[in-house]
């Protein structure tokens, strides 16, 4: 039975799928926004949701678990001393999701995903 299974597998299988949000996220960590597929974008949410609420206490634990699921330094020391503090009293919601309109290629929707 599939009760309460409700994810976008986004067409991949799960080892794909879990690199393709994890490069995303580096990307929006990086970048602070970026643009991409609507679907991406959902599914990306509660990734970064999260990795940024694990990001707020720095402590060696939290840091050791970032690097295991990002596997960025970079992201990694971002959310701890940027991210982090910044949301520290914020109880969730850190990112937002904008919708662009259709790609002119294959006519699918594009949404800005960036932090609040």
């Amino acid at each position: 039975m599939r009760h309460r299974s409700k994810k976008n597998i986004l067409g991949r299988t799960s080892a794909p799928r879990r690199q393709l949000l994890r490069s995303l996220a580096i990307s929006l960590i990086t970048y602070g926004r970026m643009t991409t597929s609507e679907a991406k974008a959902k599914a990306l949410r509660p990734f970064v949701e999260r990795v940024v609420t694990r990001g707020r206490a720095a402590s060696l634990a939290n840091r050791r678990h970032l690097l295991a699921t990002l596997g960025n330094e970079q992201a990694v020391q971002k959310i701890l001393t940027q991210l982090g503090p910044r949301y520290a009293r914020r109880p969730g919601g850190y990112t937002r999701i904008t919708r662009l309109g259709r790609r002119a290629g294959d006519a699918s929707q594009q949404a800005l995903i960036e932090f609040v």
